[in-house]
């Protein structure tokens, strides 16, 4: 048995093997990836109807400067932000304090786990036309009730608390998927290290904030990114419930593509858009991937 780095004779059987195995998987990217890429790359420079889409005429960057000039995309882009970022905390800050919470119930009956991950079974259009029939300001239940008990006549859809529902709509649906997260990350922590600072003193809130919260930390992160990445592209509860709502007031940037593109026929205009976002998105990613290995590099 040879101990030691190999040698290149002895890596390239190695090198062709993997080659061969990843094969398959290059091919499924280049076909199912790799071409709609290039087609939308061209279309986003191109004056395209769906009359011309197999003859699109190049326009240079006429699409990226009717969009950047273009108020109902910043509109959008900033009700996607703020929806995606409120969003995020919000599922993240409930599903951490009852993953925390519920542990030690969770431990003694685990079958609460699946009833906790129910909403989560349930498809986000469904969830957003549930709400729109319970919340609907003349045949739903919830304002019929409110006027009839407290005599309060509350619009849950209407331009003024429209995005505040969404928003609690979205992050009751999701909340349960953070909750899972972080459920198992506080199960992974070592029950010595609680042991430990309990020996010493530690007080519970005292080993919450300075032992079990750090240790977490790198879920905690990958959480928030996901639930910002997945609330900042939201289409169906938003488009279910509000649409773009009142002067588009509630359309996110998914709903500014797809309206562009369906009921305005503008599909190198919508094209367009959803590369500015593809970029944007990018490059924020790798920005931030970017940071997390120098922080790694710089804690070894």
């Amino acid at each position: 048995m040879q101990i030691g780095p190999m040698t290149k004779a002895q890596q390239r059987p190695l090198v062709q093997e993997f080659r061969l195995l990843a094969t398959p998987v290059v091919l499924f990217l280049l076909v199912f990836l790799g071409f709609p890429a290039i087609v939308n790359l061209i279309y986003s420079v191109s004056d395209v109807s769906f009359e011309t889409l197999r003859q699109p005429e190049l326009s240079g960057l006429k699409n990226f400067a009717a969009v950047w000039s273009d108020s109902a995309f910043w509109q959008a882009s900033w009700f996607s932000f703020r929806f995606g970022l409120l969003t995020a905390v919000l599922e993240c800050a409930l599903g951490l304090f009852l993953a925390i919470f519920l542990s030690p119930l969770i431990e003694r009956r685990s079958w609460l786990m699946a009833i906790l991950m129910l909403p989560l079974m349930v498809a986000p259009a469904l969830v957003g036309l549930m709400y729109r029939l319970v919340l609907h300001e003349f045949v739903g239940p919830v304002p019929y009730y409110l006027w009839t008990y407290f005599g309060a006549s509350l619009s849950f859809l209407g331009p003024g608390s429209a995005f505040w529902t969404l928003v609690v709509v979205e992050t009751l649906q999701w909340t349960p998927f953070a909750l899972l997260l972080f459920y198992m990350a506080y199960q992974a922590i070592p029950s010595e290290i609680a042991e430990a600072s309990a020996m010493d003193g530690a007080k519970s809130h005292h080993r919450l904030w300075y032992i079990e919260l750090p240790l977490m930390l790198p879920t905690i992160v990958v959480a928030l990114l996901i639930r910002f990445i997945d609330g900042f592209r939201v289409f169906d509860n938003v488009y279910v419930l509000t649409g773009s709502g009142p002067g588009g007031s509630t359309a996110s940037l998914s709903i500014y593509i797809y309206e562009a593109f369906f009921k305005q026929g503008a599909i190198g205009k919508a094209v367009a858009a959803s590369v500015i976002l593809f970029v944007v998105s990018f490059a924020v990613l790798y920005s931030l991937n970017f940071i997390a290995s120098r922080r790694k590099g710089a804690t070894r």
